[in-house]
Parts: structure tokens; C-alpha cells; sequence
């Protein structure tokens, strides 16, 4: 569980009409700035470098994933009053998480940082995370049959401090490797334009849902995640193929990073967001295991035919197909995992798992 607060507002939960109309607001908002983009950015010099990798094409703006960031945080000052405990030190650990890691981003999506520094920053991030409060105490186990243990207690080899509220080593591990697994899943898995926001809108809408939902109950959390999905949405209008702006790692990473946050703000729904992420969460593992045994670095940046999107271009898929299949298994999945216990969602992730595994077998080289 987490410690985060309910939206009240005069002692009345927030209603569907407002989550609805800061959703669209939202997505207004960012189809705005992204139109604006179009001639703003390369006014700045901000755009991509086609040269570099060998691409006839224009420039076009880059990294727009900047425009998502800086929204975010308006919308989010601009909710607060409807929080009960407004700019708690949770809020604040997460704003001062999102701009570190939009810096540093940003920084290496105009002139590249080492993958050293990368891992850095996102750890920092995540500890900061996990010191204002957003911390998983305990997660439902799925294997409750086999093993008799109903949970998996988190909150283990607790050192005491005078800052901090008692934290837990077992508990910072698991949540700076789950945000550092979103953050790079969701990055490596922007190798098409439009992916990552497919796959943003599609997590968002699930965890807002599952939000309102008897389970969970956080209307408060429901409503970042659809003005999340919103911002998510007014950018895929113009990254969708053929792209019109690149977002980056800038946005890559910060939706990953929004949605591991949200997935703990939700009482540690891992399992959700791993039916929801399954694509290239797997993916990223499958990458992993290969980079091992070819005993490459493992954070080094991607390589042809390395990630499924990738080896699918190369069977002669376009990037819309591609996207197609994403989405259609992250719909799939996450709209299944609204309605399946714990247990089931461990049986649908192994199903998962298999199509990710027989995807990449029909999808390599010959």
C-alpha cells in the first residue's frame, strides 16, 4: 500500500464531470503546444538530427516529450486544491523526481550522456521517490495456493531515521528497480513514433479505471491518470507515422516513469501494469537475457534487429502494423487484468509471455 490522500473538495469527492473535463483540457492543452511546436521548435534549433543516422528526410521538432513534461506539472499545480493534503511531501518528492530526470533527458537528447549517468539519475529518482512517502509495504502474492503466504511483505530490514519514517531496504530496492523498469522499458520500446504514446494512452485509461473502480478507490488517482492520458493522447496526434514531432527519451522516460508511480499510488498494482506494459516489459527482459549471453553492455543503447518492433520492420511489417499489435495486445491484457484476481493476471502474464516469446522467435533473422 501507499500512503497518498483522496481528492475531497468541500467534503465531496471529485466527480465524473470534472474527470472528464480535465482529461480533455489535457488533451486540448497538448495538441496546442504540439501544433505550436511545429514552428517553434526549429526556431530554437530544437529538432532531430536525420543526417546523423543516415535519413534523407527533414528535421523535425525534437524532443517534443518536453512539452508533456512542462503540461503535466501545470496541470498538477493547478489540481492541487482539490487535494486534501495538498502539495504533501509526496507531491513535492514527485515534482522534484519529474524535472531532475526531464533535465537530465532533455540534456541527452541534445547532446547524449553516458549510459553511467543515465542509470544515476534515474536511481536518484527513484530514491527520492521512495523517501517522500510513494512506498509498496506489501504485494498480493499470486502463488497464495502453493506457497500459503497471502502477501509479500516489503517493509523488511527497516533502519531506523530521523528523516525518514522508518524505510525499508527490501522496500526502497523494489521500488527504485520497478520505476527503473518502467522508465527504460517504455524508453527502449521508442524505436517507432507513436509506440510509446499508444501505449501511455492505453496504461493511463487502465489505471484511471481501475481507479474508480470498488478495488481501489482513489478518485484522486483516477484523475492524474486521465489528464496523464490526455497529454498522452494530444501528442500522439502528431508523433503517430508518419511523425510529425520526435518526443524523445524527454517523454519516453517520463511516461514510464508516471506510470510505475501511478501502479504504486494504486496499492502496489504490479500486476496490472504488467499485463498493461507486457510488451515491452517482456521485450525489455528478452533484450536483456540476449545482450548477457552475447556479454554486450547491457545498458548500451539499442541495435538493429535487437527489440521486437525492430525485428517486425525487418520481416517487412510497416510501423503502423507494428503499433497495431501493441496496442491490441495492451488493450487486451489491461482491459482483462480490470477484471481478473491476482491469481489469474499470474496465469494471463504467462500467457503473455508466451506470445511475446513466440512473436520474437517468428520475428528473427534467418
Amino acid at each position: 500500500m501507499t500512503r497518498f490522500y483522496k481528492i475531497t473538495y468541500d467534503v465531496q469527492v471529485i466527480s465524473s464531470n470534472q474527470l472528464i473535463l480535465f482529461a480533455f483540457v489535457a488533451c486540448g492543452a497538448s495538441v496546442f503546444l504540439h501544433a505550436l511546436s511545429l514552428k517553434g521548435f526549429p526556431k530554437l534549433g530544437l529538432t532531430d538530427f536525420p543526417k546523423r543516422y543516415g535519413l534523407k528526410r527533414k528535421a523535425i521538432p525534437y524532443p517534443t516529450g518536453i512539452l508533456s513534461v512542462l503540461l503535466f506539472l501545470v496541470l498538477f499545480a493547478v489540481i492541487q486544491p482539490l487535494f486534501e493534503h495538498a502539495w504533501s511531501g509526496q507531491h513535492v518528492g514527485l515534482i522534484v523526481s519529474i524535472a531532475l530526470l526531464a533535465l537530465a533527458t532533455f540534456i541527452d537528447d541534445r547532446d547524449q550522456l553516458s549510459s553511467k549517468v543515465r542509470l544515476q539519475v534515474q536511481i536518484i529518482c527513484g530514491l527520492i521517490i521512495f523517501a517522500t512517502g510513494t512506498r509498496i509495504y506489501s504485494l498480493t502474492n499470486p502463488l497464495e495456493s502453493i506457497m500459503g503466504i497471502e502477501r509479500l511483505q516489503l517493509d523488511t530490514f527497516v533502519i531506523p531515521s530521523p528523516l525518514l519514517s522508518d524505510p525499508s531496504v527490501v522496500g526502497a530496492l523494489f521500488t527504485v528497480l520497478w520505476l527503473g523498469l518502467t522508465i527504460n522499458a517504455l524508453n527502449w520500446f521508442d524505436g517507432i513514433p507513436g509506440q510509446v504514446s499508444v501505449l501511455a494512452v492505453i496504461g493511463f485509461m487502465t489505471i484511471g479505471f481501475l481507479s474508480l473502480s470498488g478495488r481501489v478507490d482513489q478518485p484522486e488517482l483516477a484523475l492524474m491518470s486521465f489528464v496523464l492520458a490526455g497529454v498522452a493522447a494530444g501528442g500522439l496526434l502528431f508523433d503517430f507515422p508518419p511523425s510529425k514531432v520526435l518526443m524523445g527519451d524527454t517523454g519516453a522516460m517520463f511516461f514510464g516513469l508516471m506510470l510505475g508511480v501511478l501502479t504504486i499510488y494504486a496499492g502496489g498494482k504490479v500486476a496490472t501494469a504488467f499485463l498493461v506494459l507486457g510488451v515491452p516489459l517482456i521485450d525489455f527482459v528478452i533484450v536483456i537475457g540476449r545482450r548477457i549471453h552475447k556479454r554486450t553492455p547491457i545498458m548500451s543503447g539499442g541495435r538493429e534487429n535487437e527489440h521486437l518492433h525492430h525485428r517486425l520492420l525487418s520481416k517487412g511489417w510497416s510501423e503502423r502494423e507494428v503499433i497495431v499489435l501493441t496496442a491490441s495486445l495492451g488493450s487486451v491484457f489491461g482491459i482483462a487484468a480490470l477484471f481478473l484476481t491476482t491469481t489469474q493476471k499470474f496465469g494471463a502474464a504467462v500467457i503473455l509471455f508466451a506470445i511475446m516469446l513466440g512473436l520474437s522467435l517468428y520475428s528473427r533473422s534467418k
